[in-house]
């Protein structure tokens, strides 16, 4: 693509500013009406075709003979569902990272590290010219749903601050680049809308996110910010970072202009009132995302506050009611009949070479026309209060690791989040754990929990640096004998019943512990 780096100091000047406003706002009202009008079974079966026509010769378009697929019930007979250590295991590992042609065509220019995969710490997803284009496509449409809603609400006046992941991209022995989605995004960002967006690419370098947090709080203070997105715990402790320079009481002092925050990667309830009390503004709203590294999924559209599926960004939906998951043919649905209210586990093809891929995710339908959704969790256990993004397994491992160390065993334990309840506090793990025998020091059990998950999991280590958005994990230590009283309490003892292992919401842990201190478990 031409480099458009010439228009950038044309596109800063006041009157370029609020002419890109004025046409962001007609872009908005016109980008709605066309989701509005859009059939979403219709233009999703074009999207399927069109991908599966792109990739028939591919080494994975060969195989599954692509070149006789006219419909969707010819394409799931062909391609089953499939999770990432699949396309892994049988496509990826021997080629990477030279994927050129074997599950999409061209060349791979990228890769997006993610975790939470049961054979590693870092999944490896290939992300094309295509899907970098889908992606700002999406960003487009979240941007045109809030302005379609609030069109008072200028954000091309001031800029946009992206407080995302490193844009330090490794480089790879092809010359694809790899690192975290929002340093992509970042690279990939069109040049003459730098000026319209915060920080300059000097300040994402810095490796430390203590110092790093500090620097964008010293130097967003100055700057006319009108929108910011990224994960609620980062956010969060940028703002306890952004007051404490400027001496201020709320956000909206420093920044009088801000209207919009996007936020995603995790349970954003806990944080709201939070959030409302920070900022202290009236004016700010709050729009939820869902992407992921394989495709953007949803944007919240504000008429419903409801994340909206948007069928046009080339990716394909398909959604397998959960309690068929270990179905060696479970049915899929797609958006033309899907049913509202029912359990679904997510399952995407895409334009960088994902097929009917099993995501992980559940969403549950709250109307089809438009496709209107909430996350409901995972199709297993895991733990993203924080955006730390783990995995039953990466935990089980790390208490296991932790007792070995500490010379203990553990006979169950339970996992949640505790939320911060004060401002300028991050929230922590709580482990409650029954031991054996004998008991280890607590503070040394999490401090080995904390570094076996630092060196297991990607996500979670820079969560944890300098504690601003996550502190060290707490250990409670309940008597023998506890979580057996606690499961009869519940009518759940005996037989198939399990402790539950892990709770991203907090409830179920906030509710375990209460009722053990109550009676004498802790």
């Amino acid at each position: 693509m031409p480099s458009t780096k010439f228009l950038a100091p044309v596109a800063n000047t006041r009157l370029v500013r609020k002419a890109a406003d004025a046409a962001l706002l007609r872009y908005s009202h016109y980008r709605t009406v066309q989701l509005d009008q859009m059939g979403a079974g219709a233009v999703q079966h074009a999207t399927l075709m069109r991908l599966v026509r792109k990739a028939r010769r591919t080494r994975f378009g060969r195989d599954h003979e692509f070149s006789r697929i006219a419909s969707v019930a010819d394409y799931q007979a062909r391609v089953p569902v499939r999770d990432y250590e699949w396309f892994w295991n049988t496509y990826w590992k021997s080629a990477y990272p030279n994927l050129d042609d074997v599950t999409w065509p061209g060349k791979i220019p990228y890769y997006a590290l993610s975790s939470g995969t049961t054979s590693g710490a870092t999944k490896y997803i290939p992300v094309s010219w295509d899907m970098v284009r889908s992606n700002k496509k999406a960003a487009f449409t979240t941007t045109s749903l809030f302005r379609h809603t609030n069109p008072t609400a200028k954000l091309f006046t001031g800029k946009f601050f992206f407080l995302g992941g490193s844009t330090d991209l490794r480089k790879q022995p092809d010359g694809s680049l790899a690192g975290d989605l929002s340093g992509i995004a970042a690279k990939e960002l069109y040049e003459f809308l730098r000026p319209y967006t915060f920080p300059p690419a000097e300040l994402t370098l810095i490796a430390d996110w203590e110092e790093k947090v500090r620097r964008f709080a010293e130097l967003s203070a100055r700057e006319p910010i009108t929108a910011l997105s990224g994960v609620p715990a980062w956010m969060y402790v940028l703002f306890s970072r952004l007051k404490e320079v400027t001496g201020k009481s709320t956000v909206a002092e420093v920044w009088p202009d801000l209207r919009l925050v996007i936020h995603g990667g995790t349970k954003f309830d806990p944080y709201r009132e939070l959030f409302k009390k920070e900022i202290g503004s009236d004016l700010v709203k709050f729009c939820e995302v869902y992407p992921c590294s394989e495709g953007f999924i949803a944007t919240e559209d504000p008429r419903y506050n409801l994340l909206r599926i948007v069928p046009d960004h080339d990716v394909f939906f398909e959604f397998i009611p959960t309690e068929e998951l270990s179905k060696e043919r479970p049915t899929r649905h797609t958006l033309a009949n899907v049913e509202v209210g029912v359990q679904y586990a997510v399952v995407i093809t895409s334009c960088a070479g994902v097929w009917s891929y099993l995501v992980g995710d559940t969403v549950a339908f709250e109307k089809r026309n438009p496709p209107l959704i909430r996350f409901t969790g995972r199709t297993k256990y895991f733990l993203s209060a924080f955006g730390e993004h783990l995995i039953s397994e990466e935990v089980e491992k790390a208490v296991t690791h932790a007792a070995t160390v500490c010379g203990v065993n553990a006979l169950d334990f339970h996992v949640g989040p505790v939320f911060p309840s004060q401002p300028g506090k991050p929230g922590h793990h709580l482990y409650l754990i029954e031991f054996a025998d004998q008991t280890p020091d607590t503070s040394r059990f999490a401090k080995e929990i904390d570094e076996e998950l630092t060196r297991i999991n990607e996500d979670y280590g820079p969560h944890r640096v300098g504690d601003l958005a996550m502190l060290v994990p707490e250990v409670r230590v309940v008597k023998r004998g506890g979580f057996d009283e606690w499961m009869k309490a519940r009518g759940k003892y005996g037989g198939q019943n399990k402790v539950p292992r892990m709770d991203n919401s907090g409830a179920l842990t906030k509710d375990m512990t209460t009722w053990f201190a109550e009676h004498g478990s802790i």
